[in-house]
């Protein structure tokens, strides 16, 4: 390889561009934002020309669509497909987040995009209704009477926690998990005394 060949930091060009592309929005947008970062940024961060970032994608409202799809492609997988775990301890599951997580970025994404068009708006909420759906079957197998209702009772409670946590720069999901407790015992009939 010739230094022609070699981007800034002696890196090959064109190859990983995309990986590199979107590693950097992900950086990038979770610590200052989407509409804060721009694309000549973000394409030193990924060392890219604006010309290779195009070509990988049309535009930025394209790489913020990605790197939603990117975050949790399988809806917390770590929570939900635990064979592990019991279905009340896979609801309960959902709340332990580490204290470092930084604001839900499919909330995040919709609070600064203001479109409810925008594809990365029309993702967040497919995100979410996949989460509240997942919370739901864990609620039917757990027994719940209305695990519709628990499901979405529960999701609402992640979403609040993770914006109080950002707004508060304290973990709230401590506290949400005992509330989740409370809903869910409330939602599941005790087995019955022999």
């Amino acid at each position: 390889m010739t230094e022609f060949d070699k981007g800034p930091q002696g890196l090959r060009r064109g190859r990983g561009a995309r990986e590199r592309i979107i590693g950097a929005s992900q950086q990038l947008f979770r610590d200052q934002g989407i509409n804060r970062t721009g694309m000549d940024q973000l394409c030193a961060a990924a060392q890219v020309s604006k010309r290779t970032a195009y070509q990988h994608f049309a535009n930025k409202d394209e790489l913020v669509a990605e790197y939603l799809r990117r975050f949790d492609p399988d809806v917390m997988p770590g929570v939900f497909d635990r064979p592990d775990l019991t279905p009340r301890e896979r609801l309960l599951a959902a709340f332990e987040m580490p204290e470092t997580t930084p604001l839900c970025p499919y909330i995040a994404a919709s609070v600064e995009l203001h479109d409810p068009q925008h594809p990365a708006s029309e993702y967040a909420r497919e995100y979410k209704t996949a989460i509240a759906a997942r919370l739901t079957q864990a609620a039917r197998e757990a027994g719940a009477t209305d695990p519709e209702q628990l499901g979405e009772q529960l999701a609402l409670l992640i979403d609040g926690a993770s914006a109080r946590t950002r707004v508060l720069n304290r973990d709230s999901f401590p506290t949400a998990a005992a509330i989740a407790a409370v809903l869910i015992d409330n939602a599941i009939p005790a087995p019955a005394q022999r």
